[in-house]
């Protein structure tokens, strides 16, 4: 058993890490490459993102529906939301594999988050559209802006 400093330190510590945990820690947030099956997804405030069993997602304010994806097979059941690495977010049904719905946002591979924002829309952010290749070699050089939606400037142009 451990010794009741050891545990209040490691209550404290993981009490601390909770407090100061990165916003990457949210709900209304996910990421490219997750997988989810059935159930909420993302929410924030009044808004639910879920994920029904008969393979739609829903957008909900305040529990009434505001959007709806459609379906390729009316009987479609247990299928998974799959947002890919190339930002495409897509409904496969789950024996089959045939797709169901998907976001047409797929591009260049790379890190994708699909936010439900503060004005409830739902929104595919992330993976460079273009770059002046103008990195040493062997370097992955990525100049990022604060959190900032702005391009950063460079070169004296924007």
């Amino acid at each position: 058993m451990a010794s009741p400093s050891l545990l209040t330190s490691t209550l404290l510590l993981l009490a601390t890490f909770a407090f100061f945990a990165p916003s990457c820690f949210s709900d209304d947030v996910m990421y490219s490459g997750d997988i989810v099956s059935y159930g909420d997804i993302l929410s924030y405030g009044n808004y639910v993102l879920t994920f029904r069993y008969d393979c739609r997602l829903v957008l909900y304010d305040n529990g009434q529906e505001v959007w709806l994806s459609s379906v390729h097979s009316p009987t479609a059941l247990g299928c998974d939301v799959i947002f890919h690495t190339n930002g495409d977010l897509a409904v496969y049904e789950g024996g089959t594999g045939i797709r169901q719905w998907h976001s047409d946002s797929g591009g260049q591979e790379g890190k994708y988050v699909l936010v439900l924002q503060h004005d409830r829309n739902l929104v595919i952010y992330g993976g460079a559209i273009w770059g002046a290749g103008t990195n040493t070699v062997g370097t992955a050089s990525v100049v990022i802006s604060g959190n900032s939606t702005k391009p950063a400037k460079v070169g004296g142009w924007v």
